[in-house]
């Protein structure tokens, strides 16, 4: 660069002789970099139109008189067509301010100083005194400078770089105090991107920032890298951002990330922390994997957490702790919160079908098929089959409530048929299309429909059938996506099942699914339609609950595009022959005494045999007093019923029965303040002779057979 670009400044008085050289291209450059802020500086009325900004004239009028160039060649150049008037923006500058021909250097120091430079001199009224210089003076021009902008892109601090005999030194300018020093509370690096972004990286260093910046990804560091005080660098950008941290390769690098990661647990949503490859020389790091187009995307996706800990608790605190259990997300225990349903079956079993009714009730806060949520529930319906105006037909066609639509509308939210895959990318996407419609409130479940079509196994040769690319995508997409929106949101997988022999099905239907290994061993619980004939339109609903007590099998059908239990708690029977519906008969009566039992114990009502046989008599079906006696007998000779004893505890003083008064498994009772109590059996009807004995354990439910209910 011709020396005639810098400019000298002098004192001319008797406080010193200290000379200064100021580079007036790089004060352009600087000022074509922040163009947008120095013209909203210079005439804030003015406004951008196609590529240009307009003002009235110099004095920052309203109108269209000066036109300023923001893009292409002519960038910052400016034309007043009133007054044929034109330059640069340091021309601009001059005539907005006012400066005359000789007051060029008082020109550029007011410049320099607005740009968060190094004081050129004091701001005294003669500006002629000439300031002492700051100590990155003395090492000469700095090899590089680093700009560090705050929440409103403004300067806020600039690191400079220095090479000279002694190896690479740093300095950095705290602009906001307008000295040479660390500043107290030291910025992340790039906050304007990581404001904007979704997933951040923290490397060791400004450079290996820049390298990362430039090939689109999101990057950061702290002030001085890993030479700095966690708890001095202000890290509360990241609240809520995914966190990768890329360490230096080497054992002060590692140490670094690893403290750095347990210093921000709890301060972010996920963080996870890369291994540098094996194979990789001493202090390797991302400036040194871009410069080699070393494959970043992919070495991300490699990320672990090393720093969660296991939750881990002693069985004294488990004895101890009398808080309530956790309200299910779909009752009973079917989704909790936390939990994970897989719901599975056969193609066209009519699965979508279902799906679409299931979770329409669920964010109405209404029961299906004996199915219930505490509340209406926020929902996102993440499927990629049925596209939108397929989706909208069969929404059309429901025969659900116009209640129950009402309710759900705003909390189900649906995609139609999307083509993606739920990779990094994929995640980012889903995240931002959920915040777009729920906003800053958190969703109760996700809903992805089917596995297959958005599946990322880690690789581009995985598929859903591998166990390990299953785990893959469980771990590292499917929980990461939980860790980012709700900690306790529950998640809803739909996948197919395998063929699979009847004999198979029957004993466990559960290892019909694809990927079982990964899959069983992951989830909380699971639901499998499966139609034993495929001339017959009934379906049977299979449970499997780790958290909960088994849920019976149960038979529906869709009629009049309707869904309907057929077994438990329905009043339609099954048109079979008479054989078959006297035994249908008695199941769904004994069905339905069982689940009365239970409901009315929740309300506060326990009863002898006798009591409720003459309160129910002639109500839901189940017939005359003698009939619901007899069913009872059967029941408590089976198990299915047993007795408590010592009744005083529920308020009951007295009471006429040789066994004592019904309770059912897991049964609540409910007393006048509203409390819950789990009601275990003392006593039980003797299968063999009739008897009434004491139970060895109530917390164990024992039955005496299922067949002939």
């Amino acid at each position: 660069m011709n020396m005639d670009n810098f400019l000298d400044f002098n004192s001319a008085n008797n406080q010193g002789q200290i000379s200064k050289q100021i580079d007036i291209e790089e004060i352009r450059r600087s000022l074509l970099h922040r163009i947008n802020e120095v013209l909203s500086h210079l005439l804030p009325q003015g406004y951008i139109q196609n590529h240009c900004y307009y003002a009235g004239d110099v004095e920052g009028g309203k109108g269209k008189s000066l036109v300023v160039q923001l893009q292409g060649n002519k960038q910052g150049c400016w034309h007043d067509f009133a007054t044929n008037q034109g330059g640069d923006l340091l021309n601009l500058w001059s005539e907005v301010k006012g400066y005359g021909k000789s007051e060029f250097p008082k020109l550029l120091a007011e410049i320099n100083d607005w740009l968060g430079n190094a004081p050129i001199y004091s701001t005294a009224e003669n500006y002629s005194v000439v300031q002492k210089s700051p100590p990155i003076d003395t090492l000469g021009k700095p090899s590089k400078s680093w700009n560090y902008f705050d929440q409103n892109n403004r300067l806020s601090a600039v690191v400079y770089r220095y090479d000279n005999e002694d190896g690479k030194q740093f300095r950095i300018w705290d602009v906001k105090n307008k000295k040479s020093q660390t500043p107290k509370i030291r910025p992340l690096y790039n906050i304007p991107g990581i404001i904007s972004s979704k997933k951040v990286i923290i490397v060791e260093g400004e450079k290996s920032a820049d390298a990362l910046i430039e090939k689109g990804f999101c990057a950061t560091t702290a002030m001085c890298g890993a030479n700095a005080p966690l708890i001095k660098t202000d890290w509360s950008n990241l609240k809520d951002k995914e966190v990768i941290i890329w360490p230096d390769n080497d054992e002060a690098g590692i140490n670094y990330a690893n403290k750095l990661a347990e210093y921000l647990s709890g301060k972010c949503s996920f963080i996870s922390v890369l291994t540098p490859p094996e194979d990789k020389k001493d202090k390797w790091d991302a400036y040194d994997a871009i410069a080699e187009n070393f494959d970043v995307r992919s070495f991300l996706n490699t990320a672990k957490d090393l720093n969660k800990k296991l939750p881990s608790f002693t069985i004294s605190e488990l004895l101890s702790d009398i808080s309530p259990m956790p309200q299910d997300l779909i009752f009973p225990r079917l989704l909790t919160p936390g939990g994970l349903l897989l719901i599975g079956g056969a193609p066209k079993v009519g699965k979508s079908d279902f799906l679409i009714n299931f979770l329409i009730h669920m964010a109405a806060g209404e029961s299906f098929l004996g199915l219930k949520p505490p509340r209406p529930l926020r929902i996102f319906y993440l499927q990629a089959e049925i596209g939108y105006h397929y989706m909208r037909e069969r929404v059309k066609k429901l025969k659900v409530s116009k209640e129950i639509i009402a309710k759900s509308s705003n909390n189900l939210v649906s995609t139609s048929n999307i083509q993606m895959i739920l990779n990094d990318e994929g995640i980012d996407a889903v995240y931002k299309t959920i915040k777009h419609n729920f906003g800053n409130e958190k969703i109760d479940i996700l809903c992805i429909d089917p596995i297959r079509n958005l599946f990322d196994g880690g690789s581009p040769t995985s598929s859903e059938n591998d166990n390990n690319a299953m785990l893959f995508f469980l771990q590292n997409r499917i929980e990461k996506l939980r860790s980012l929106l709700n900690p306790d949101m529950g998640i809803i997988l739909c996948h197919h099942t395998k063929k699979i022999k009847k004999k198979d099905l029957e004993e466990d239907p559960f290892q019909a699914f694809s990927g079982a290994g990964s899959l069983r061993s992951f989830y909380s619980s699971g639901l499998i339609l499966h139609r034993p004939d495929e001339l017959d339109s009934r379906i049977n609903l299979y449970f499997e609950l780790r958290n909960g007590s088994s849920i019976p099998r149960k038979i529906v059908e869709k009629e009049d595009n309707k869904w309907v239990e057929l077994n438990p708690f329905s009043e339609r029977l099954i048109k079979q022959d008479y054989g078959s519906k006297l035994d249908s008969e008695r199941l769904r009566k004994a069905d339905v005494i069982l689940q009365l039992v239970a409901e009315e114990a929740k309300k506060g009502h326990l009863y002898t045999g006798n009591q409720f046989a003459e309160k129910f008599e002639n109500q839901a079906s189940l017939g005359g007093s003698k009939t619901i006696n007899d069913r009872i007998s059967v029941l408590a000779t089976k198990g299915y019923i047993k007795f408590v004893r010592d009744v005083s505890i529920f308020g009951y003083k007295e009471y006429r029965s040789k066994y004592g008064l019904m309770c059912v498994q897991d049964m609540e009772f409910t007393d006048n303040l509203g409390n819950p109590h789990l009601v275990l059996p003392t006593h039980f009807k003797c299968p063999n002779t009739g008897a009434v004995l004491p139970v060895e354990n109530g917390n164990v439910w024992v039955l005496h057979g299922e067949e002939n209910l």
